[in-house]
């Protein structure tokens, strides 16, 4: 009898340091989106361990429930406390129907050098010319690229006269990363079927690496003037020994900690510059006089610091016409949904789309936008 009652004890403490530890957590990584990564390295890395962190405590509620334990009814109140956070996550919306109205079709892809350093050049340009033909068959009015790699002519390897002449893009506007004496060249562009009026740079002020940019186009459609964005924040740069991590099978303890602990580094590193590039651009992006379209590879999730920026004045066209995960990272490393297509307010968009086939470290995804109705 005495062993019986220690055991329920004991059970009893146990879930009541689950329950603690779980609401915990959850209330923490709430605050994620408006703690600046400066002030606390631990928030950002909520954040992003926020999936994680609200599928244990939805199994921990499950838990409580059939124990019939009254920390299930705290965790359940904590955790309808964040259903707009959870949305971020999981999208329940239906798409919109444009109708009649003419729409300007997106995209925003991170073609990863379109494959040039993944593997042999013969290879290289076979997933080059496979990247060609999916955007063939999905032609779009304006693409955003980033990990884009042009090589300055004469080269076999042709991405920029490829783009212009066989996609038919009328104008397109790039920033790069230039080394010279290979005449490579590393960056982000817009491909537009509408010729730009205006083009610029939104300059980051020396924060994060030589090969993350934002540009931007102003140009005219659907009867008005508009502004595209295409941002690359900072990256983590990852390497080969970094992603070898999450796949070591080998059982060492011992390079897994190092490894684990190099990595996670080098992940919080980037969380304040990123901060500090959103920042930059959401400031940007109050002055613009037209409706803007932003696309791009953010490098982080909808509950981090850098997401709640463009989200508190832009709408992601994601959450507002498509349902689901919206996962956009094909590489190694869990990241979920970290590109993305925002727009203004007056604006709306529809037929969200993902791409199915893996040819990159990251999906393309593409909307339709059209002007709101008034």
């Amino acid at each position: 009898m005495l062993e019986r009652i220690k055991k329920i004890f004991a059970l009893k403490n146990l879930l009541h340091a689950l329950g603690i530890i779980g609401v915990t957590s959850l209330l923490l990584s709430y605050l994620s989106p408006l703690i600046h990564p400066d002030t606390s390295s631990l928030f950002p890395l909520l954040g992003l361990a926020y999936p994680i962190i609200l599928l244990a405590n939805l199994l921990l509620l499950i838990v409580f429930i059939i124990l019939r334990n009254r920390w299930g009814w705290i965790l359940g109140l904590i955790l309808l406390l964040g259903i707009k956070l959870h949305l971020r996550i999981f999208s329940l919306s239906m798409d919109n129907d444009p109708g009649s109205q003419e729409t300007i079709s997106v995209m925003s892809y991170n073609v990863r050098l379109f494959g040039l350093y993944d593997t042999d050049f013969k290879e290289a340009t076979i997933i080059r010319n496979q990247i060609f033909d999916f955007l063939t068959k999905n032609k779009t009015d304006i693409i955003c690229f980033q990990e884009f790699y042009h090589q300055d002519p004469p080269t076999v390897f042709k991405t920029r006269d490829t783009l212009l002449h066989f996609l038919d893009f009328r104008d397109h506007h790039e920033r790069f990363s230039r080394h010279l004496k290979s005449r490579q060249n590393f960056g982000v562009s817009i491909y537009s079927r509408f010729p730009f009026i205006r083009k610029g740079n939104v300059i980051f002020d020396n924060a994060g690496s030589s090969n993350n940019f934002c540009v931007f186009g102003d140009f005219v459609a659907l009867g008005d003037t508009f502004r595209i964005y295409n941002a690359h924040l900072q990256s983590i740069h990852f390497k080969k020994d970094d992603y070898a991590v999450f796949e070591d099978e080998t059982g060492d303890i011992s390079s897994q900690s190092n490894g684990f602990l190099n990595a996670l580094k080098k992940v919080r590193e980037a969380f304040p510059v990123r901060a500090k590039q959103s920042e930059i651009i959401a400031e940007h992006i109050k002055g613009s006089p037209y409706p803007v379209i932003l696309c791009g590879d953010f490098n982080d999730t909808p509950l981090s610091y850098t997401y709640n920026q463009f989200n508190s004045i832009l709408i992601d066209a994601f959450r507002n016409c498509s349902s689901g995960l919206g996962s956009t990272y094909a590489g190694k490393t869990p990241a979920g949904r970290i590109d993305y297509i925002f727009h203004d307010a007056s604006l709306e968009s529809a037929h969200f789309r993902i791409q199915q086939r893996e040819l990159s470290d990251h999906y393309a995804i593409s909307c339709k936008i059209y002007k709101a109705k008034t």
